[in-house]
């Protein structure tokens, strides 16, 4: 990929270049830019002095600006300057505008009228070289592009003005404050942020030129990570694995030439700078003296932050050596000063690149430096630094004991991908030292233990499993029975994390065996514990209560407080009315208590994982709420966010926004959440998922079957399942939808053959599409096909109807019950068509908070309605539903209704074939932000809405007052007196 023009084209006579690299993340400045060239269309013209550093993006904004300007029907002239170094070309930019100017017959009298210019393409007598000359010269040109944009509006671009020669600048100098801006033309120039030194020629003229009041600077700053994401993925046609774009996203630092160097790499680089890139990167170090050089050299070793006395005692420079060689690399802007006596690269790209040019020896020296003088430090938190330095000066043993140091304050501070990472770094050492070299005290299956817990509360649940598996295999024959089970324990923890439910009941039912009840001992209670939710798993719950209950006697009278408190959740869940009920709330809370007497985050967080559930299953969902508040919060300060109990809070608290139709919290919600969710956290953004579905957008369908791709997940099964057949319901594809309804239910059966309790809302989603299918072929009179369709529908109310109710006769909670009503309501409508009495039923089990779904419902309550000739009601329902699909934003709701509305007469009561009764209560609050001029996203701000939920406002009150445009909606919405003018104010 490369930042290079992909061609020019010939608009008119004007060269008009294209890039082929895409803007993204650049709205604003567009918009700003736009709206300078609106004005100078008008006669109020202005300039714009573009910085920003190279690559970031500026000639691709020039470029789209320029695009616009001549579609609206400017003459855009565009001036390179280039590095000639030390012989610069006078004029140079402004003769290739004239190069152009010269090739447009349109402009040929405006050349004519000023000959004096034409001396700059080599044409005409005379010099510029006196002062005399070369006030002519300047006044020559102000006049010819005064004229220029007198036949039509100009933008002049120039672009690299940091390569401006003296003769151009003060060419520009003159233009800029000599008034040919008070006609129709802008000025845009570009120069480079990161290429004025102190000394840069071009410091003092912007200085100037920045207290004309026609001139204005603007900054392009850094992309932001999710631009660069898009960037990236919009330059490559061919999916790329979501690890790949994160990765080229933390190098590139939001710039966009990076981005595209790293991309174009990743067929061909492993790691590293690319070579073409560091080229470009090694430019301006080379251009460096040798002592600053050296210092770079130094400071690239230490990382991309370094401590001014540590860089000093490193570099082994005198105080005042190393100042000069600081303020000179300063000075050319690839160190930047911070605070603490700090200094880093500008950009982590150009460390790199400095860094790969060291030679082997002067890198393993440097790095050895860097270690022993932090080690001499004997700060704990310098311990990840010392570990990489050792390793990198080959200090191997020294680099085994860091590694352990830095495990251990990652743990402290709560980090435990960190120290995940540190302790399987010194499990890759372990063997490469010797046993004497090795810290005392410490067995490799301990560490992988650690290491396997570590990475089970970083999310990287098979990373977890693979090392309890690692030390499983590493025990030896005359292993002491505790560790053994503890080593089983723990894998058959993890293996209960990625749903391998039998393996993980072998393993339990083998630790448990392996150490005996008498004399108690804590290793046998946790063993007990695991065992219990591994047989509750495969369906031996007398076993899980009977062990359970014998298990918690022994943890009071051993005082092991956290394992008591994990068995009290069990209790909780498994027995009785579970979670749901008075009595294993009580237990719950108990179990909170006693979990966070102990300091045991993660039991802690799995007692206020099941009270949010519980309160949820039984409809409260506002109780919900203040547990995953405190679970969430706990998790955070616990550094354990993406362990599997926060996961499902954090799937769980997207479930309650998007159920209580506060979707636009919902997808915010997501979005911040996607940012730091480890690779088995994505399913958690299942309700995002149904969100955008409900909005109409179908790619949610494309990222749902994302969430099948690698190894099983249960969670990522049933959401891809809701998404996929409530996609296909919505295509009215009947086929699909079943498909995936089987599919789904198929893939979540546990290993005792229990279907979840999710089956029941699939079944309902896959009847609509059923339905649809059955009544569209009983009107078309085939009432075989319509035959087929109500036996499948018979068939999926059954499964329904029986997985409604548990084993244990206890029924499923208000949400259960509310998607079987609806499950029997489509089966009525399958069988023998729409039933009011039916869906009234389910609007009334949707009650208890689901506001998208209740909605939903009384949208084909009103069709039953219409259908028994109960117009008023129908239209009264067909009110309600089309306001709440306004609210949410649920275009397709939106268009459905509407269709009823339309196909059954149904009235909005007086005056409703005016405009205005048409329009609801939010579209009114739209039309008069539009009024004033707003724009989506302010009318969002303000409405306390999206700005793409206002989109579908604004479009749907153009539909209605029958407007091609948001100006002629107003304009009609006067005449027609759908909004009053705004009252005006005098002094």
């Amino acid at each position: 990929m490369s930042t290079s023009r992909a061609g020019e084209e010939k608009v008119g006579s004007v060269q008009q270049a294209s890039s082929a690299t895409p803007v993204v993340g650049r709205d604003g400045e567009l918009t700003r830019l736009c709206g300078v060239l609106e004005r100078a269309r008008g006669g109020e013209a202005r300039a714009v002095l573009i910085a920003g550093d190279a690559g970031v993006g500026k000639t691709r904004v020039l470029d789209e600006v320029g695009r616009q300007a001549a579609a609206a029907g400017m003459t855009v002239l565009t001036g390179h300057c280039v590095d000639l170094g030390d012989v610069g070309l006078p004029y140079l930019p402004f003769t290739e505008i004239l190069g152009v100017l010269a090739a447009d017959e349109r402009f040929a009298g405006a050349l004519a009228a000023h000959p004096v210019v034409e001396r700059l393409l080599g044409a005409g007598t005379g010099s510029v070289g006196d002062v005399d000359g070369r006030l002519r010269l300047f006044e020559g040109m102000a006049g010819l592009l005064t004229e220029v944009a007198e036949v039509a509006p100009l933008l002049l671009v120039l672009e690299d003005l940091h390569w401006a020669d003296q003769s151009s600048r003060d060419l520009l100098r003159f233009l800029l404050g000599r008034g040919v801006l008070r006609h129709r033309l802008a000025v845009f120039a570009s120069y480079r942020a990161d290429d004025l030194h102190r000394r840069h020629p071009l410091r003092p003229l912007l200085a100037e030129l920045v207290r004309l009041p026609v001139v204005e600077r603007m900054e392009l700053r850094p992309l932001a990570d999710p631009d660069v994401d898009r960037l990236v993925r919009a330059l490559e046609p061919r999916p790329l694995p979501d690890a790949t774009v994160r990765r080229i996203v933390e190098r590139a630092e939001g710039n966009a030439f990076y981005a595209e160097e790293l991309l174009a790499a990743t067929d061909t680089e492993s790691g590293g700078v690319p070579s073409g890139l560091a080229d470009v990167l090694l430019i301006r170090f080379e251009q460096l003296s040798e002592m600053a050089q050296q210092v770079l050299r130094t400071a690239s070793v230490a990382g991309r932050r370094v401590e001014h006395d540590l860089l000093r005692e490193a570099a082994g420079l005198p105080e005042a050596e190393l100042e000069s060689a600081l303020r000179e690399a300063v000075g050319r802007q690839l160190l930047v000063a911070g605070e603490g006596d700090t200094y880093s690269f500008r950009h982590a790209l150009a460390r790199e690149a400095v860094y790969a040019d060291l030679l082997p020896g002067e890198r393993a020296r440097l790095h050895g430096a860097f270690a022993r003088l932090l080690a001499g430090r004997g700060r704990p938190e310098s311990a990840a630094e010392r570990a990489h330095h050792y390793r990198e000066s080959h200090d191997l043993p020294e680099a085994l004991a860091a590694s352990l140091q830095a495990a251990d304050h990652a743990r402290r501070v709560g980090a435990p991908a960190e120290e995940q990472r540190h302790l399987e770094a010194a499990l890759d050492l372990w063997t490469a030292v010797g046993p004497e070299a090795r810290p005392p005290g410490v067995e490799r299956v301990t560490l992988m233990l650690r290491a396997s817990a570590a990475a089970a509360h970083a999310g990287e649940l098979h990373r977890a499993v693979s090392l309890a598996r690692s030390a499983l295999a590493g025990l030896g024959q005359d292993a002491d029975s505790e560790l053994a089970a503890r080593v089983r324990y723990t894998l058959a923890g993890n293996l209960l994390s990625v749903d391998s439910l039998t393996a993980a009941f072998a393993y339990s039912s083998e630790a448990l065996a392996m150490i005996p009840e008498e004399p108690p001992s804590p290793t046998w209670v946790w063993a007990a514990a695991t065992h219990v939710l591994a047989a509750r798993h495969v369906g031996e719950n007398e076993t899980a209560l009977e062990v359970a209950r014998r298990a918690l006697g022994v943890a009071e009278r051993l005082r092991v407080t956290d394992a008591q408190a994990d068995l009290l959740i069990s209790l909780a869940v498994f027995d009785g009315e579970g979670r749901r009920g008075l009595a294993g709330r009580q237990l719950l809370v108990k179990a909170r208590e006693l979990a966070r007497s102990s300091g045991n985050a993660p039991v802690e967080l799995r007692a206020l994982f099941n009270l949010a559930m519980g309160c949820y299953e039984s409809g409260a969902l506002a109780e919900c709420v203040p547990w995953l508040t405190e679970g969430l919060d706990r998790a955070r300060r616990a550094g354990l966010l993406s362990s599997t109990y926060p996961l499902e809070m954090r799937y769980l608290r997207l479930l309650v926004l998007n159920v209580l139709g506060r979707w636009d919290e919902c997808v915010r919600a997501a979005a911040a959440d996607a940012d730091v969710l480890p690779a088995a956290g994505g399913y958690t953004m299942g309700p995002a998922l149904y969100v955008t579905l409900a909005r109409g957008d179908f790619a949610a369908a494309d990222r749902a079957r994302a969430l099948l791709e690698g190894p099983f997940d249960w969670m990522a099964t049933l959401v891809a399942g809701i998404v996929l057949t409530d996609a296909a319901a919505l295509r009215r594809d009947p086929e699909d939808a079943v498909r995936w309804m089987r599919a789904t239910v198929s893939g979540l059966i546990d290993e005792s053959g229990t279907r979840p309790d999710v089956t029941v809302r699939l079944a309902a989603l896959a009847l609509s599409a059923v339905a649809d299918a059955a009544s569209g072929l009983r009107s078309a009179g085939d009432d075989a096909g319509a035959g087929r369709w109500t036996d499948t529908a018979t068939e999926l109310v059954e499964v329904a109807r029986a997985m409604a109710v548990r084993d244990d006769g206890t029924p499923q909670g208000p949400e259960g019950q509310a998607w079987l009503a609806r499950a029997e309501a489509e089966w009525i409508r399958a069988v023998s068509g729409p039933d009011a009495a039916a869906w009234a039923r389910v609007v009334t089990a949707f009650g208890y908070g689901d506001v998208y779904e209740r909605a939903r419902c009384r949208l084909r309550y009103a069709e039953a309605l219409v259908a028994a000739g109960r117009r008023e009601e129908a239209a009264s329902e067909a009110r309600a539903v089309r306001e709440t699909a306004d609210d949410l934003g649920a275009t397709p709701l939106r268009e459905q209704v509407d269709d009823l509305i339309r196909r059954g007469r149904l009235s909005d009561g007086p005056g409703s074939d005016g405009r205005a009764a048409v329009l609801t209560a939010r579209e009114q609050d739209v039309l008069r932000l539009l009024a004033l001029g707003r724009s989506n996203r302010q009318i969002g701000e303000e409405l306390f809405i999206s700005g793409k939920t206002a989109s579908v406002h604004v479009s749907n009150i153009l539909a209605k007052v029958g407007a091609s445009s948001r100006g002629e909606a107003v304009a009609i919405a006067y005449r027609e007196g759908l909004i009053a003018p705004e009252p005006t104010t005098s002094g």
